[in-house]
């Protein structure tokens, strides 16, 4: 097919748009552009889906979500987005979306609880599929994600972005390969913000616009209220892994890039809800977890009250070595020789306006990790056209997702739990390895690893 019947078939020329936008991914897309559906319209989805459309003329032709607001504001936003202006095809239920087995990419961008069987359902459908972050609730449902993707072939990209966040490559380049800080022992990753919710807000109607029935699935059906939906949903343990699950994992995940390492072989956790007993929120407060590599431990806090130890690095992670220290977050690193007073090396967010300029005005998108989810879907893109693995593979959000899920078993046991990543399975521990798997609510059914 030549450029001239493309445009006509596409409606680009009729449009008088052209793909010179995107001239890296131009002739990849010449033959046929990716049809891609989101199944979740809330924050993140969003946000993502949108970074897409701007790396790569792809075609969004299906969106899903419980909330009917939600889907609907989410169709009007990318027909004002994507190339051809068309409204995506709309769905209450992902398996709905999933029988037309028409999309080349599926983003699913649900509360965790709900991440497992819509992005094993993709890859039976024939999608490669982008995944949020933690992949899993529970570790077993982790395992059937993984086994999944291997089995059909496919390639998952988990939005743990920090491996692609442009200053964080710097400082692992400059700073970390290139040895100036010699050997690292120990690491320091930590989150001080104060982002448990606080308060008793009483039980209520969900809104008549909400499936709530379908947007609980196979997670504990809890009394509805005004943090349940959108974005409170992580007060709660029945639907992820409290801070541990959201915070800890993007900076374990990126200690563990920046140093390559695999698996921990232990992981012990304490703390607890030991500050705002009142609260209606059942996540922690206070947790303190250390992932033992050997001869490098890893230690992760947060508090969600009190002050943070360093203002200008509230998350983030601090790698001290016998040559120097490196404190490293979304918003900028910095890199201090041993007994300097000041940082040689410092670096911060590639904020792309010029290229981008709608990042100026888009609602909720986090300016500063605009870049790095463009460069994850550059990343994600081209291991689809040749079919290789991504920089955050599934089985790397596997061993961080199931890595943070054991810090909160350890802290639930108040005991170390040590890890056999050959058998997927707590060494010796026959009371930790029955919570690798949670109950689900009828229904639906706990996916299982399928061996290959």
């Amino acid at each position: 097919m030549n450029r001239r019947k493309f445009l006509q078939v596409t409606g680009l020329g009729a449009a008088g748009l052209s793909l010179s936008r995107f001239p890296n991914f131009a002739a990849e897309f010449a033959d046929a552009r990716k049809r891609v559906g989101l199944i979740g319209c809330g924050w993140y989805g969003k946000c993502d889906l949108l970074r897409l459309i701007q790396v790569a003329p792809v075609d969004v032709v299906s969106l899903c979500d419980v909330d009917k607001q939600m889907l609907a504001g989410a169709a009007d936003i990318v027909a004002s987005r994507q190339l051809s202006h068309q409204k995506p095809r709309t769905y209450g239920d992902y398996r709905e979306m999933l029988k037309e087995k028409d999309l080349d990419i599926v983003l699913v961008e649900t509360p965790d609880h709900w991440h497992a069987l819509p992005m094993i359902a993709a890859l039976e459908a024939g999608a490669d599929v982008w995944v949020q972050k933690p992949i899993s609730v529970d570790v077993v449902e982790g395992q059937a994600m993984l086994a999944a993707a291997r089995k059909h072939q496919r390639v998952v990209q988990v939005n743990t972005q920090r491996r692609s966040t442009p200053h964080l490559i710097e400082a692992r380049d400059r700073v970390v390969k290139e040895g100036k800080l010699g050997k690292i022992a120990h690491v320091e990753i930590c989150c001080y913000w104060h982002m448990r919710a606080s308060g008793n807000p009483p039980d209520i109607a969900p809104p008549e616009y909400l499936d709530y029935e379908m947007w609980t699935g196979p997670a504990p059906l809890r009394p509805f209220c005004q943090w349940t939906h959108p974005r409170g949903w992580r007060a709660f343990m029945e639907y992820g892994n409290g801070i541990v699950g959201d915070m800890c994992i993007h900076m374990y995940d990126m200690v563990r890039w920046m140093l390559e390492l695999g698996w921990p072989r232990s992981v012990a956790s304490s703390g607890g809800i030991l500050v705002d007993k009142t609260s209606k929120a059942n996540i922690s407060d206070t947790q303190t977890a250390t992932f033992d590599h050997g001869d490098l431990q890893i230690v992760w806090n947060h508090r969600t009250w009190g002050d943070g130890v360093d203002p200008k690095y509230p998350w983030s992670a601090t790698f001290y070595g016998d040559n120097g220290t490196l404190k490293a977050s979304v918003f900028s690193y910095d890199f201090t020789p041993a007994g300097a007073s000041q940082p040689t090396l410092h670096g911060e967010p590639l904020y792309e306006y010029d290229k981008y300029p709608e990042d100026k005005t888009e609602k909720d998108l986090e300016r500063q990790c605009a870049s790095a989810i463009r460069w994850h879907m550059k990343d994600f893109l081209s291991c689809i056209a040749r079919r290789g693995r991504p920089v955050a593979d599934i089985e790397q959000g596997y061993i961080s997702t199931t890595s943070c899920i054991l810090a909160n078993h350890s802290m639930k046991l108040g005991r170390s739990l040590a890890w056999d990543p050959a058998k997927g399975q707590v060494i010796g521990d026959d009371e930790a390895n029955r919570l690798l798997r949670r109950p689900y609510r009828a229904p639906w059914v706990h996916p299982e690893p399928v061996i290959i």
